[in-house]
């Protein structure tokens, strides 16, 4: 598939542009760990009075209902589809769009599927966001979590059959299915929050229609179709969601050749951007109440963006609470992206993890969380393979496991410990199997209000092992320390 490459990460970054108040990290309840945030301040979360009542989303059951509307829904999502088509067909004269309803038809054989030879970036990052394009174009107009997921499938199942002349491809649609899904709901209820905010804050209703247009654009389309734009309206009135971030900016140092960064390492700049979103500490058994982003850039010699996370909740119970902590079961879908001087690497995963919460008074606090579950789908690099014209890297699937442990210490002193491991079969590519190892160690201690000094080390390894005995095993090393300043805040 060549659609043409999407920016959706500068969404994330739009939110900080916009009013908010400032607050340092504090603690949520019932919360998996991977997504928890520790009070580190002692301050109590700022409460802003508004002499108009509204009803809080998180006291609901059920999500507000909305009216559906069927045919303008359908329409941005066929839309969804005619641009890129057109696009590829008139402007850049593409071969592959030259579709007929022969192979339409053609294409709806199982044997047709196959696995396409596009660039890492254009699978694992592009697709996604066409992906959200579908999935909001139902979410935004009134419909729920599961039929805008139903209608994500079936975007990206037409694309692939009726979008070009080659081979539907199998990990299209699931990069495009998974990742739209995630990324949809994401945007969704991101830009819920910056609307549910404007119209606690009137004065601020303009500027935070432009960020949540930004975030959602097709949300924001819908509202200028619907006269709602820089109005108040009941559904977003009625979201009572949080969401903290934290921005670090420094310095690094890394080696991807010989694995020693004290005497061969080189220097770099680093930056950091963490959103972590809670719909209430009482609601963990909703798609996406609770998820967490973390986006990080860094100057290499080959790479920039070095990693982007998300991990939402699916699903939560509360098992038992014990004398001294909560304990929670919660499944989660996650996406995971790697990219370095020494490997790439992106997958997404379905994993149940156990979550515990500990607290010694009310100044000291420990939480731990422990995942197993299923890589889907992963891509990792083939230094032997050159699949069709760009590909390469191997898919495969395989195991998940993760552990993050978090201590706060006096609310001042925040220590994490963080894992992300894997192993997985290649499907499509050389015979082989590879393990990850992604894990981190970071210091934050607050300094002063909202600003934080982090220090932190990090090392990731990818190791491939192949069954042809002419391709050599490989193991490849990141290992990197970072220095930065961190500023903490609340939307």
């Amino acid at each position: 598939m060549k659609l043409r490459h999407y920016l959706f990460l500068p969404a994330f970054s739009a939110l900080l542009s916009f009013c908010c108040n400032a607050q340092h990290f504090s603690a949520l309840e019932g919360v998996d760990t991977s997504l928890r945030l520790l009070d580190t301040t002692g301050r109590k979360w700022f409460v802003q009075k508004r002499a108009d009542a509204l009803p809080r989303f998180a006291q609901h059951t059920k999500e507000p209902q909305r009216e559906k509307k069927f045919w303008r829904a359908g329409s941005e999502w066929f839309l969804a589809q005619a641009f890129p088509a057109l696009f590829n067909r008139f402007i850049t004269k593409d071969p592959y769009s030259y579709i007929t309803f022969k192979n339409f038809i053609n294409h709806q054989r199982i044997s047709a599927w196959d696995w396409d030879d596009n660039q890492f970036t254009t699978n694992q990052i592009d697709h996604p966001y066409h992906g959200q394009l579908y999935f909001n174009a139902f979410r935004s107009n009134g419909y729920n979590f599961y039929e805008s997921s139903i209608a994500t499938f079936a975007g990206s199942y037409i694309w692939e059959t009726a979008g070009e002349t080659q081979h539907p491809s199998i990990n299209d649609l699931v990069n495009t299915t998974f990742g739209g899904i995630v990324l949809g709901e994401m945007t969704h209820r991101l830009a819920r929050n910056i609307l549910g905010r404007a119209s606690r804050n009137r004065r601020a209703m303009v500027s935070n229609e432009i960020g949540a247009f930004f975030v959602n654009p097709i949300n924001g389309l819908n509202r200028l179709l619907d006269g709602k734009w820089g109005r108040v309206d009941s559904y977003n009135a009625s979201d009572s969601s949080s969401v903290w971030a934290e921005v670090n900016v420094g310095v690094r140092r890394f080696d991807a050749r010989e694995g020693d960064i004290l005497e061969k390492g080189k220097n770099g700049s680093y930056g950091r951007l963490r959103l972590w979103y809670s719909n209430g500490p009482e609601n963990i058994k909703r798609p996406f109440d609770q998820f967490y982003v973390n986006l990080e850039l860094g100057k290499g010699d080959s790479s920039f963006i070095n990693a982007v996370n998300v991990h939402a909740l699916l699903y939560g119970n509360r098992f038992f609470k014990s004398k001294g902590g909560t304990h929670y079961g919660i499944l989660s879908a996650n996406y995971d992206f790697y990219n370095n001087d020494a490997f790439f690497y992106g997958a997404q995963s379905l994993n149940y993890n156990w979550t515990s919460e500990f607290r010694y008074k009310k100044s000291n606090r420990f939480n731990m969380n422990v995942g197993v579950g299923a890589v889907l789908l992963a891509a990792v690099p083939d230094p032997y393979l050159l699949y069709g014209a760009s590909r390469n890297y191997n898919y495969g699937s395989g195991a998940s496991y993760r552990y993050r442990g978090e201590l706060s210490v006096l609310r001042r002193l925040l220590i994490t410990g963080d894992y992300n491991g894997g192993v997985f079969f290649t499907i499509s590519g050389n015979e082989s199997y590879y393990v990850l190892h992604a894990a981190t160690l970071e210091v934050s201690l607050r300094i002063i209000r909202n600003f934080s000094l982090n220090v932190s080390s990090g090392y990731f390894a990818l190791e491939g092992h192949f069954k042809d005995e002419q391709y050599e095993d490989f193991n490849r090393k990141f290992p990197s320390g970072r220095l930065s300043l961190g500023y903490n805040v609340r939307f």
